[in-house]
């Protein structure tokens, strides 16, 4: 599922138009971005945390010529899913 289909379907749950479900998603997804660049820690109880994580530089390996690369520190989201959720595909 791609992201149209995913928000055709969206709209349908939602029982709204498409353009209303896309802005809806869109909203949510900036919401969780704004937060995130602004250093918090975002915890949907029920269903999963997001958060941003650093990460170290490190050794890596260009897989098309064999060289050896530095790979740059960055930050990196991370979401994590509450074990009510996992546990919904889990009965």
């Amino acid at each position: 599922m791609n992201k149209n289909e995913f928000i055709r379907a969206y709209a349908d749950k939602l029982g709204v138009t498409i353009k209303e479900a896309e802005t809806s998603f869109n909203a949510f997804l900036e919401t969780i971005t704004d937060n995130l660049l602004k250093g918090e820690y975002i915890h949907i109880s029920g269903f999963a945390t997001f958060d941003l994580r650093d990460k170290r530089q490190r050794d890596g390996i260009n897989p098309l010529t064999g060289e050896k690369v530095i790979i740059e520190a960055c930050k990196s989201p991370v979401a994590h899913f509450s074990k009510s959720y996992k546990k919904i595909f889990n009965q």
